[in-house]
């Protein structure tokens, strides 16, 4: 049988050791199922639109998919129109890469927090009137979330307790796309991790915080225990994953009284921590997710 070749795709621009460990973890589980996988840098590509002609570091032709473990949607939509299979697709990225789009595409589908995306503006010009602020605490109550629309690790995540602390969150945030959600006070300060491939849930863990932060994020300090989630949080976050087309995933939840609540969606969630606190290889789900998909064959 012909042995899959596949891309493997990064950011040129993160060097840090959480990243190149990502990479490492991918081309040693390709290597155990015996796919040849190469890696690059998505500035290494340079699809040319209109008069010109591509130049690609590899053999398109020869390409079975490409495992696009970046945000770089342009580059991954350049790629599906010359005819690659991407892991994730270009749609579902940037479905999660803004998470109001993410709160879009799954209103309806899944229990989320009550959610406000905030009026349009633009960057140059920013919020110059704040009366619809207080109209966000009369709907959401008090305190609220305020998260930018791109962000990771929740580092663009705040919380405001009054109109005038999410102004003055808004005056310094500038004209960036920012969404407004109710605070979930059952989960203060932690939430479930569950992480999917190939449509099923292939492990989870439980992240709080020690410092009082309301973020539970392990990158802001935060702690892990493993978790065995209970039938309706895999529910949710298979609905989640489906609905934005995910091959692959991190969903995030918040317990609340009237059951999970889908936070976030990570299109190229980090599984370090996930393995630390499992045991469990989330490259090698992908890798075998991914010949399944394109062999029709187990791995």
């Amino acid at each position: 049988m012909k042995k899959l070749h596949g891309i493997l795709i990064v950011n040129r621009f993160l060097n840090t050791n959480k990243f190149s460990d990502i990479s490492a973890r991918f081309l040693a589980s390709a290597e155990r199922f015996g796919v040849e996988l190469s890696l690059f840098t998505n500035d290494e590509l340079f699809p040319v639109s209109g008069i010109g002609e591509d130049r690609f570091p590899f053999d398109i032709d020869a390409v079975d998919f490409v495992l696009f473990y970046d945000k770089d949607v342009r580059l991954a939509s350049q790629l599906e129109r010359r005819g690659l299979r991407l892991f994730n697709t270009s749609r579902a990225i940037e479905l999660c890469d803004d998470k109001s789009l993410t709160h879009l595409a799954l209103d309806g589908v899944v229990p989320m927090p009550a959610t406000y995306i905030a009026p349009f503006t633009y960057e140059n010009i920013g919020y110059n009137d704040l009366e619809f602020v207080g109209t966000m605490f009369g709907l959401l109550g008090a305190p609220l979330v305020i998260k930018e629309a791109f962000g990771s690790f929740g580092q663009q995540v705040y919380l405001a307790h009054d109109p005038a602390e999410a102004g003055a969150l808004l005056k310094k945030i500038g004209g960036r796309r920012v969404i407004f959600q109710k605070f979930i006070k059952e989960s203060a300060g932690r939430d479930l991790r569950l992480n999917v491939a190939g449509g099923r849930v292939i492990a989870a863990m439980e992240r709080w915080s020690e410092t009082g932060d309301f973020r539970a994020n392990i990158s802001n300090g935060g702690s892990m225990r493993k978790h065995i989630p209970a039938p309706e949080e895999e529910a949710a976050a298979l609905k989640a994953s489906e609905a934005l087309g995910l091959d692959f995933c991190g969903v995030d939840l918040l317990e609340s009284d009237a059951g999970p609540l889908v936070c976030e969606v990570n299109s190229n969630a980090h599984f370090k921590s996930i393995y630390d606190c499992t045991g469990v290889n989330a490259a090698d789900e992908i890798i075998a997710h991914i010949i399944r998909t394109v062999t029709g064959k187990d791995a």
